[in-house]
Parts: C-alpha cells; sequence; structure tokens
C-alpha cells in the first residue's frame, strides 16, 4: 500500500507541469460483483501525445 501511496504521489507531482503545460491525469474505478465475492479496482494514469502511463491498485 506504501509503494502505492508513493507512486500516485509521484504521479501528481509530475502531473503538475513544472516544466511545461499541465497535463490532466486520469482516474478510473471498477467495482465487480460475482457469486465469489466483489472485487474493487483503482487505476490513474497520465497521457502526453502518443506516450500514457498507468498505475492500478485492486483485488
Amino acid at each position: 500500500m506504501k509503494r502505492a501511496l508513493a507512486t500516485l504521489a509521484l504521479l501528481s507531482l509530475a502531473a503538475c507541469g513544472a516544466d511545461g503545460e499541465p497535463v490532466k491525469p486520469t482516474a478510473s474505478s471498477t467495482i465487480t460483483m460475482s457469486s465469489s465475492g466483489v472485487s474493487v479496482g483503482t487505476a490513474v494514469g497520465l497521457r502526453r501525445g502518443p506516450f500514457s502511463m498507468a498505475v492500478g491498485v485492486g483485488s
């Protein structure tokens, strides 16, 4: 969990646009219900031109 929070903090810092135009981060969440239980997932990402990067956490 600490690693995920550190990565999220790094992505937020990178998205602030310190050396250029601000980059708006994207976020998504999913909740899946099945006969075996409930799963929750979250992802945060950045997109700049043809490059994109995303980090996800979930069960």
